[in-house]
């Protein structure tokens, strides 16, 4: 029987760099003046920066409008402010979601003075334009289950999931190494892009290791990982 889906590897040593004392960040897709023609996004995932942000430093006040926007915390801490009247300090393990709609203004810093902040910020395109700016935030931490997939946002808030505003669910795995995980499809999501915050895993005949991703196209069937080593790692299912 023919194949007719596909997967493309995205290796952690091949992404942009970017080094400005303050923050040391690794871009996945095309993003400020990192462009890559063969890596501008997948379906509606528009950005994917790994950044570590040194104590004291962070990003002043700015906007975004028209972007979904994730933000995981691997190690230490981010300080968030926010028109919107927000506030908050994002423990590691832990998510924050941003819709910035019709405009919102934001700032990031990481509030201590001796240990770096490492993180993921996701941008997803929102299938609307506008929209009354929204946020949340989810706490894993260390209470996320082991060898087992999370749901954390979906379109229509499916499982109790954060509803947000694309046709698209973003898990969140955790596995122990040895371990093997089957991941379910979702109706209507064929497209998947899987990213590795930290261990090893083999994934439809590809082996990633930290910040690896690997983009499947026309997969809407389930397929399983195996953990090489202890491994956490973000789905998005994408239409």
């Amino acid at each position: 029987m023919q194949q007719n889906w596909s997967v493309r590897k995205r290796p952690a040593s091949e992404r942009g760099v970017a080094e400005h004392g303050w923050l040391h960040a690794r871009f996945t897709f095309s993003f400020a003046g990192y462009y890559n023609p063969a890596y501008n996004g997948f379906r509606s995932l528009l950005v994917m920066n790994n950044d570590i942000i040194e104590p004291g430093g962070g990003f002043p006040t700015h906007p975004h409008h028209d972007a979904e926007i994730f933000t995981y915390i691997i190690s230490g801490q981010l300080e968030h402010k926010d028109s919107m009247g927000n506030g908050a300090i994002i423990h590691a393990g832990n998510l924050q979601y941003m819709s910035a709609g019709s405009g919102v203004m934001h700032s990031e810093y990481n509030p201590s003075k001796d240990i770096p902040a490492e993180l993921y910020q996701v941008w997803l395109k929102p299938n609307q334009s506008g929209g009354q700016p929204l946020y949340s935030e989810k706490a894993l931490g260390d209470n996320a289950k082991p060898n087992t997939l999370t749901l954390l946002f979906s379109g229509k808030g499916k499982g109790g999931s954060t509803e947000i505003r694309q046709s698209a669910e973003i898990s969140f795995g955790k596995l122990d190494a040895g371990n093997e995980l089957e991941i379910p499809g979702a109706k209507g999501l064929p497209h998947a892009w899987l990213q590795v915050i930290d261990g090893s895993l083999e994934v439809l005949g590809e082996t990633l290791g930290k910040a690896d991703g690997l983009a499947i196209t026309s997969h809407p069937g389930s397929f399983r990982a195996k953990a090489v080593a202890d491994s956490a790692f973000l789905l998005f299912r994408l239409d």
